[in-house]
């Protein structure tokens, strides 16, 4: 839930994994976990997707239809690029702040005020047809600032998305799509440390949970961003960020 929530999924670990003692799960239940999500974002905007795979296959015979899909590739792949290279360069300091339970209440408080701010944000945004790469490039170092634990991924991408004047929609839809790619890398990353399998019915159950729930809350979530409403999350992260912090 905290996945797709902007409220932190990194930042909740960190606070429960602190407060009761908890250790690290084995790497492949974790890659699982990551897996579950990715289905959930892909079965949710499956069109939109069929429509960029569509885009992509004109693109490459030289048509000019599907051409909103082909961008919408492009934008995507463009503000991936600061993601991966502040993800690369700075690697080691984003873990060594996993160790800072209160830090990451600090950032959760960030995040609130962040939400918060979107109050003010267009309520007729731009389109796809108008979204620039300046925008692209934007949403993508907000995205790689959220490797921070505390700072929600999905929380910054939109906010950000919403700051640049995009469409309600349009924001939460590029900032779950750009997710993609950040999951499939986490996921490989991961996946390079992996080194035995165990427990496989536990495991399931998990990446189906992971599955069902990340569609739920994909479902919760656009529907308050359609109604200009995703501000109000922002008291929860404020109240959860000093909770972490005196805890």
């Amino acid at each position: 839930m905290t996945e797709f929530l902007p409220i932190s999924s990194s930042g909740h670990l960190v606070f429960f994994q602190s407060l009761l003692g908890l250790k690290e799960p084995p790497i492949f239940f974790d890659v699982m976990l990551h897996l579950g999500t990715l289905l959930a974002v892909v079965v949710y905007f499956r069109t939109d997707i069929r429509k960029i795979i569509e885009g992509i296959g004109s693109a490459l015979r030289g048509k000019e239809e599907n051409q909103q899909g082909a961008k919408l590739f492009l934008l995507i792949i463009l503000a991936t690029i600061p993601t991966g290279l502040m993800g690369l360069l700075f690697k080691d300091w984003f873990e060594s702040l996993f160790l800072k339970p209160k830090l990451v209440g600090g950032m959760l408080i960030l995040t609130g005020l962040i939400l918060w701010l979107t109050r003010w944000a267009k309520k007729e945004g731009k389109p796809l047809g108008r979204m620039g790469w300046l925008d692209a490039i934007l949403i993508g170092i907000a995205q790689g600032i959220a490797i921070i634990p505390g700072i929600s991924r999905s929380g910054a991408t939109i906010s950000m998305g919403l700051f640049c004047g995009l469409d309600r929609e349009l924001s939460a839809k590029f900032s779950f799509l750009l997710s993609i790619p950040a999951i499939l890398g986490a996921i490989l990353l991961e996946y390079k440390k992996m080194d035995t399998v165990s427990d496989l019915e536990s495991t399931f159950i998990g990446t189906a949970v992971a599955f069902i729930v990340g569609i739920l809350a994909l479902t919760l979530l656009i529907r308050i961003i359609k109604m200009g409403k995703i501000f109000s999350i922002s008291y929860y992260c404020c109240g959860m960020g000093i909770l972490m912090i005196i805890l």
